[in-house]
């Protein structure tokens, strides 16, 4: 008889209250289990220790943690030594919830939780289905703060297919985008000159799961709550409020960028198809910027040399403020050719205003050349893109109408119910082929190379 899964453990170490794609995700998971009635906690870093409960099924444990030394300092950081060690914050929240499943989303300091439990550490918790979320993918992050190449590419396959895949149980992909890097870490196809024993001595000693690579993978997009973002949230009135707001001229033709200011935006991308639009003679072409990161000064120095006036940033808006904006600027523009799904690009198809992003990533799981502006992300693509949306009202009017047809069907509701569904689905599996996820003593003798072979 199969049990149902009734409750779990979420952890992840890139949860702000009220701005980000991962925080909106959470939420709105937390939201979705008082409708499903089952258990939903979530773990996340915060400046002290302190619990929060959301409602009668979810609550929201944080984890005194420091600020990150490195990277966006704006983040905190829960660290191996809270989970690993005896009498550990986190091991006594997860002993005292005693979770069916239990889902990381963080590929470095958290990722070991997967690896402890699958070698027998943390026995007192049983044996909960183990589920990594990936929100974003490893070869990107090291390509944006590291270094791009072959060796960076091939650091970033060892890592996912020796380690991070062996760990967990399963793995759920917020895109086939981002899902692409764990085929290509894994399979063989992709890894000719991978030494086969390297990959059994990994898999081997972390009594990876005797089950086919494709069982164990599955995508579930983000949703937008096409309720707070709206057309009818368009309004003169807001209009005014922003250009006085920002500074600029009633006349100005109003782009609006929202998203952390940080490299894996491909935020120098920005500067550069302004400085082209800033030589139009006719029309006056300002960039809002909404959110903060590492290079907020940066761009800000851009600006001054460069454009000056053109670009200006407002910093972080609340969600209000922030879907106003969306719903009376001009056009939406997204810069990142690598975003692992997109949610500020769908919550401006959602808003109705005209969204231009690269003909890459995550989001072509629902941007289409019918509802958005796609091109290859350079400033003269991005410039003539922006004065084609502005010259050419009936391509406008078509895509913005193909737009919200395309939020409607990427609600956060129906995002959060396949979610759900997902898990229920990977339990099931488990809990009926349990000795091959489970059984340490025939994986030490498994040859896990013929999983990857097809």
């Amino acid at each position: 008889m199969v049990n149902n899964l009734l409750k779990s453990v979420h952890l992840t170490n890139y949860y702000h209250k009220n701005s980000g794609g991962i925080s909106t995700s959470y939420n709105n998971l937390l939201d979705a289990a008082a409708r499903h009635r089952r258990f939903v906690s979530l773990i996340v870093p915060g400046e002290r220790e302190e619990t929060e409960q959301i409602n009668e099924f979810a609550k929201i444990y944080y984890v005194p943690a420091k600020q990150s030394p490195v990277f966006d300092k704006r983040y905190r950081i829960m660290m191996p030594w809270q989970y690993l060690l005896k009498n550990s914050i986190i091991r006594k929240i997860l002993l005292a919830e005693m979770p069916q499943m239990i889902e990381v989303t963080d590929k470095y300091t958290l990722s070991l939780i997967g690896a402890m439990i699958r070698i027998g550490k943390f026995r007192q918790l049983g044996r909960p289905m183990l589920v990594h979320f990936s929100c974003e993918r490893m070869d990107d992050n090291i390509g944006s703060f590291l270094a791009r190449g072959k060796i960076a590419e091939w650091f970033a396959r060892r890592v996912m297919g020796n380690y991070n895949f062996p760990s967990f149980d399963f793995h759920i992909a917020n895109s086939p985008y981002t899902a692409e890097e764990f085929y290509k870490s894994v399979n063989k196809s992709e890894n000719p000159r991978r030494s086969d024993w390297f990959f059994n001595f990994c898999w081997r000693f972390f009594n990876a799961a005797r089950v086919p690579i494709e069982e164990r993978v599955a995508v579930c997009p983000r949703g937008v709550n096409s309720e707070t973002f709206s057309p009818a949230r368009k309004s003169d009135e807001i209009k005014r409020e922003m250009r006085v707001r920002a500074g600029i001229p009633e006349n100005a033709i109003v782009l609006l960028y929202a998203g952390r200011i940080s490299p894996e935006k491909n935020i120098g991308l920005l500067p550069d198809f302004m400085e082209i639009l800033a030589k139009d003679e006719k029309r006056d072409f300002r960039l809002l910027v909404a959110g903060a990161g590492p290079q907020a000064d940066w761009l800000t120095e851009q600006t001054e040399k460069r454009i000056p006036n053109k670009i200006i940033q407002l910093g972080h808006l609340d969600k209000e403020t922030l879907a106003n904006y969306y719903a009376n600027c001009d056009i939406f523009v997204h810069p990142n050719p690598r975003e692992p799904f997109g949610i500020a690009p769908l919550e401006a198809m959602a808003s109705g205003v005209p969204t231009l992003a690269p003909n890459a990533g995550g989001l072509l799981s629902y941007a289409t050349n019918e509802n958005m502006w796609l091109t290859t992300p350079t400033a003269e693509n991005f410039a003539g893109a922006v004065c084609e949306i502005i010259e050419n009202p009936v391509a406008r009017e078509s895509k913005i109408k193909n737009a919200l047809q395309t939020a409607q069907v990427n609600t956060w509701e129906k995002s959060t119910d396949r979610l759900l569904a997902t898990y229920d689905q990977m339990y099931e599996y488990f809990q009926k082929w349990r000795e091959g996820f489970t059984d340490t003593k025939k994986s030490k003798e498994f040859d896990f190379v013929k999983l990857t072979e097809g």
